[in-house]
């Protein structure tokens, strides 16, 4: 996508989702939670709070569920330029979508920055939070996702999630196709994706396929590397490619 938005937009909140249960981790997660699993000498989650504080985000939100006494205490000790807020899901997993709408009145701004904890991130040529933010344009999109190419996916082992058109508009990968891109676990979202959600749990892939069809689902490919750390496998070669960046 090459239009920016002429008036880069200020990201108020984010919201790190940290509430699975990390069944493909195993048998890490059998005693801490997924987002506690440590790779290259931190935390998967601190990671993630690492980005987030480079891009002066000043407050954010983290869903729990999962042995989540370990992950509030481990976010209570963190001493970070801004304030961290938990959104709690220990009676209901409440999925991504789900899990988005209940910390809604947690979240401050439009849009809000939206990051998966179990994946790790380089940057390009620029901060890629503050370069989505320089690409948001709420006149014409609902969510704006970071997105990777697939030959650049380390860790990724799918078919691609989407193709993207010329101006940066999402489509979905079509059943039994390969598709170019792969969604890397950071987006932007406005409010406005929420809204008329469903009750309860539900994947946020409800929420995209709404605004795919409202032609307001848009991806920007990221320039730096991108890890998926989805097994205990994955961990060793992440931490070798992060040591020759």
């Amino acid at each position: 996508m090459d239009v920016k938005d002429p008036k880069p937009v200020t990201i108020e909140s984010a919201m790190v989702m940290a509430a699975g249960i990390g069944k493909r981790m195993r048998p890490l997660t059998a005693t801490r939670p997924k987002p506690l699993v440590r790779v290259a000498g931190k935390a998967l989650i601190d990671h993630s709070l690492d980005r987030i504080e480079a891009a002066g985000i000043p407050h954010v939100v983290v869903n729990v569920h999962y042995l989540a006494d370990a992950l509030e205490a481990h976010l209570a000790a963190q001493r970070r330029p801004f304030s961290i807020a938990i959104s709690d899901e220990r009676a209901h997993l409440l999925e991504t979508g789900g899990g988005m709408v209940k910390a809604l009145p947690q979240l401050r701004g439009d849009p809000i920055l939206i990051v998966n904890s179990d994946n790790i991130w380089t940057d390009g040529p620029q901060d890629s939070i503050l370069n989505l933010a320089s690409h948001w344009d709420g006149a014409r999109m609902d969510a704006l996702l970071l997105v990777i190419r697939q030959a650049s996916a380390t860790g990724h082992s799918g078919r691609g999630d989407f193709h993207m058109d010329p101006s940066g508009r999402l489509s979905r990968r079509r059943a039994g196709r390969v598709a170019p891109f792969v969604y890397t676990g950071v987006q932007l979202i406005s409010p406005r994706l929420l809204e008329d959600a469903p009750d309860g749990a539900f994947s946020t892939n409800m929420l995209w396929d709404r605004a795919i069809a409202a032609g307001r689902l848009y991806g920007l490919s990221h320039m730096g590397q991108w890890f998926e750390v989805g097994t205990p496998t994955a961990i060793a070669p992440t931490e070798t490619a992060l040591t020759e960046v």
